[in-house]
């Protein structure tokens, strides 16, 4: 169980900001086809970046107990993309709720 933690956590954290979004309006209850291209987009973005750094010796996987063994490429653990997707549709709710904030004049 313990191995699951981690994408368990990143699987939360992403329901947590798809509540806010959804209180709010911010992306996907906004604009449900722009937010799926934007998130796809900037997503495979931070992937291709993260094989770049992982060919260089740059990014490892390392060994965790909180993590899954298995790897979708080496040094690239399943949990990558969850993370990276938490850390897109984060940023593109933030930037939403700024510009819902502080709209421009």
């Amino acid at each position: 169980m313990m191995q699951w933690l981690y994408l368990l956590a990143l699987i939360l954290a992403i329901t947590g900001v798809a509540a806010l979004d959804r209180r709010y309006h911010l992306a996907f209850w906004y604009d449900r086809n722009r937010t799926i291209k934007t998130l796809a987009i900037s997503t495979i973005v931070f992937i291709l970046w993260d094989m770049l750094a992982i060919r260089q010796g740059i990014f490892i996987h390392g060994n965790s107990q909180y993590s899954l063994p298995f790897t979708l490429f080496p040094e690239f653990p399943v949990e990558e993309i969850f993370f990276l997707l938490l850390l897109c549709y984060s940023a593109l709710s933030l930037y939403r709720g700024g510009q819902n904030l502080w709209p421009r004049t």
